[in-house]
């Protein structure tokens, strides 16, 4: 019988249990319990399984958790020392009131007490006071300094602490945004600050372990002598792997769950697999909540779903909005998706007040998933966006941005009409007039300056993927080259009837009637050369367009089949 999909299951003893299939990533304990450093952090993208890796943290450390659920996996046949040796404290940060200064404070207060107030109830059996100082929780508000009454439990009957943090840094994004909020409260005498003291102060007694995850380590960093004593190992190659799943790794998933490969229609690892954590990891990984996603909607509707990019991407499209509203952020995420990415350096520390500096914005994007690790020329490291479900954030970003160039906002839905013409009728004119009129003449003379081919076919790629008609492929591998851009039909609409190839040329304003038709005549050109691709040999549903733009507003084009 197939093992279930372990689609959303954060919970890992419930997961092994309810007999879910679980990727094997137990020996990470092993390698992180013989680090020197006790004190550990680790980061990684949203949707890369850090939550339930915590949990197998929880079971495989708690005093009061049963073996059986290991008795399968790597750890459970290679146990180590400190199995079922800690009290487990536990902290999530999400979801907090981050609506205005003192709402936040509150909330993060109550949130830390909470965890308390559950890991004495957790510990009733095993701490001798736990019923007399669950009534001094709450006869009093400690705030933070609740941390004190779990020392003072664990103490008593000296058992240590394991304090695992989970999204540490969930609400800083939205204190940002309120301005001195987020300074206030992560500096010396804020809320945030005086809570890391305290878990500092901690390890000079019952505190032996420490495990925080989030997505970024700027937070971590700003609060420096008040949490400076933990080792970040994120970009470690050793560590490359136990976030995320491997090729093999997916392939065991689709055979335990029984995944029809058949019905796959999409190219997995271009839009689910990429990201490279260190340049000497030993494989790419995937994002494992995208790849669970596909599998979800195929298990659940038997066929090829119709959303094959994760809908909870959206989230992360507002986050690339937020960092990119000032125009040296806005004009390097333009250079990014017409380059595919980026050479940079990976700075490893950094704080709010270094973002506008393109070498630690850009290895922000890198931590939140948004750029990965390309290997290196000349020296320098390329950070590359990982796969196409990535570059669909940057492409959706690109669509905002040309809306809010201008109070009158770009009519998605006869934009959609427009595509859908060239779609089913072959017409395409009226969708190179939309876009025209829409995207190019709206850009500003700046924009302008810096405008050349790879600009307009990052502006095209982001307003052909709306309508979900298609799959716009840039850089298309061809026998005879690299197609500007090629729109492959979304495998769930059947019934579409054509498919285009593009060769997109550009000259200035003030180019001439005669310069005008050799870069046409240029694109044909090569436009023959990509006809004699096999994929396209004896097909009447493919469409090959020669397009020369001129300035912002002026065409060209020749279409043939």
């Amino acid at each position: 019988m197939p093992k279930k999909l372990p689609y959303g299951q954060s919970n890992f003893a419930d997961l092994i249990e309810r007999n879910y299939a679980y990727v094997d990533k137990t020996r990470f304990i092993e390698l992180l319990e013989n680090e020197n450093n006790r004190f550990q952090f680790f980061i990684r993208p949203r949707r890369f399984g850090k939550s339930l890796f915590l949990s197998i943290l929880d079971n495989y450390y708690g005093v009061e958790k049963s073996d059986a659920v290991f008795k399968d996996l790597y750890i459970g046949k290679n146990p180590t020392p400190e199995k079922n040796k800690y009290a487990i404290l536990k902290f999530n940060f999400s979801g907090l009131d981050t609506d205005n200064h003192e709402g936040f404070r509150k909330s993060f207060s109550n949130r830390v007490q909470e965890s308390v107030r559950l890991f004495l109830g957790r510990y009733k059996n095993v701490f001798s006071d736990s019923a007399s100082l669950l009534n001094t929780l709450s006869e009093k508000n400690h705030g933070v300094g609740a941390l004190d009454l779990a020392y003072v439990a664990s103490s008593d009957v000296n058992v240590p602490i394991f304090v695992i943090i989970d999204e540490y840094d969930h609400f800083a994004n939205n204190l940002i945004a309120m301005g001195k909020t987020y300074k206030d409260e992560v500096k010396a005498g804020g809320i945030v600050r005086s809570f890391y003291e305290l878990l500092k102060a901690g390890t000079d007694s019952v505190v032996r372990r420490i495990f925080i995850t989030g997505i970024n380590p700027m937070m971590i960093n700003d609060l420096t002598s008040g949490f400076n004593m933990a080792t970040d190992y994120s970009l470690w190659a050793k560590y490359n792997e136990m976030f995320g799943f491997t090729y093999e790794e997916v392939q065991w998933i689709m055979q335990e769950t029984g995944v029809d490969r058949y019905l796959i229609k999409v190219d997995m690892e271009a839009y689910y697999n990429g990201y490279m954590f260190n340049k000497e990891g030993e494989s790419t990984v995937y994002n494992p909540q995208m790849i669970l996603f596909l599998f979800n909607q195929i298990l659940s509707q038997g066929k090829q779903p119709k959303h094959i990019i994760d809908t909870n991407l959206q989230t992360d499209y507002e986050r690339l909005r937020r960092l990119a509203e000032n125009d040296s952020n806005r004009e390097l995420l333009l250079k990014i998706v017409q380059d595919g990415g980026i050479f940079s350096n990976i700075v490893e520390k950094f704080s709010l007040d270094k973002l506008q500096s393109e070498e630690y914005f850009v290895s922000l994007l890198f931590y939140l998933g948004m750029l990965t690790n390309g290997g290196m020329h000349r020296g320098k490291t390329w950070l590359k966006i990982p796969n196409y479900s990535i570059r669909t954030l940057y492409w959706e970003y690109i669509v905002s941005y040309v809306q809010n160039s201008e109070k009158a906002q770009v009519s998605i839905m006869q934009l959609s009409d427009t595509l859908a013409e060239m779609a089913y009728d072959g017409n395409i004119n009226p969708y190179l007039d939309f876009f025209t009129e829409n995207f190019l003449k709206r850009l500003s003379n700046r924009d302008l300056q810096n405008f050349n081919e790879k600009y307009i076919k990052v502006m095209m790629l982001s307003s052909l993927f709306i309508s979900h008609l298609y799959l716009p492929v840039s850089e298309d591998e061809n026998i005879n080259g690299y197609t500007d851009i090629y729109l492959q039909k979304h495998p769930a609409v059947k019934d579409l009837k054509y498919e285009y190839v593009f060769e997109i040329k550009y000259a200035k304003t003030d180019a001439t009637d005669a310069e005008i038709s050799a870069k046409l005549a240029e694109a044909e050109i090569q436009i023959e050369k990509y006809k004699k691709d096999e994929r396209f040999a004896d097909r009447d549903d493919i469409k090959f367009v020669a397009l020369a733009f001129k300035g912002k507003g002026e065409y060209e084009v020749v279409i043939s089949d």
